[in-house]
């Protein structure tokens, strides 16, 4: 029979082994912080999809011939289209516009510029298009479709900037930042998976190889002599 100042001191030894075994019966959850899943990448994701693309031309009421700077408009969009577009390429010039007469002169340039570049006859249509202000010297503009990688509009702001008791980003958060990345992609497929490996220039290997052997040749004999010197002392 125990005595009760043994009974006494073994109370709180049963206690702690009572809180061990309730312990091990709790429900555990992990905790979920708020900062973790809040990335501007996935709340403004940069997505690859076929879009028009629109290439404005400045044409003022004198021009007869493309000038350097309006061809140089014409061949980086026929560079992109070839690059990145199919289908049809549209010329659209103004109408009711003061200029509408020179437009029309340049689009002839505009068709030969496109077909010299590889664009076929039947993938070139001319169009015409209202003006907003009749007083304007509206551009002309070539459209086509083309693969290119965008985010969704910016400037959303549904939320007080000043409640942040979760730890969140904004909503408009590394938008325009993202913006600007899917802009500077050349080639959208790049976002897909790395290119295929090209081929070998096999003048340019031999040269670095030859330079390399040539240097560590040369590295050696200097090295040796500074060593002689040091031996003589």
């Amino acid at each position: 029979m125990l005595r009760p100042d043994t009974v006494f001191r073994m109370k709180p030894a049963l206690v702690l082994l009572a809180l061990a075994l309730l312990s091990g019966c709790a429900n555990r959850q992990n905790p979920t912080v708020g900062s973790i899943p809040d990335d501007y990448r996935t709340n403004h994701p940069i997505s690859i999809a076929e879009r028009e693309q629109v290439a404005d031309i400045p044409v003022a009421h004198g021009d007869r011939r493309l000038s350097a700077t309006q061809r140089s408009i014409v061949q980086n969009a026929l560079v992109n289209y070839r690059a990145n577009g199919s289908g049809m390429v549209y010329i659209m010039l103004p109408s009711g516009s003061p200029n509408e007469a020179a437009a029309y002169r340049l689009s002839t340039d505009i068709a030969d510029v496109l077909r010299k570049g590889g664009v076929r006859q039947g993938n070139i249509a001319t169009e015409t298009y209202a003006v907003q202000s009749p007083d304007a010297a509206a551009p002309i503009r070539i459209s086509y479709y083309a693969m290119t990688a965008a985010t969704g509009p910016c400037g959303r702001w549904p939320d007080d900037l000043l409640n942040t008791a979760e730890n969140k980003h904004y909503t408009n958060f590394g938008c325009a930042n993202q913006n600007n990345l899917a802009a500077q992609i050349a080639n959208p497929a790049d976002l897909l998976g790395p290119r295929a490996p090209g081929d070998i220039d096999a003048t340019r290997r031999g040269n670095v190889i030859g330079d390399y052997q040539d240097h560590s040749q040369s590295t050696s004999e200097v090295w040796q002599e500074s060593r002689s010197r040091q031996a003589e002392y």
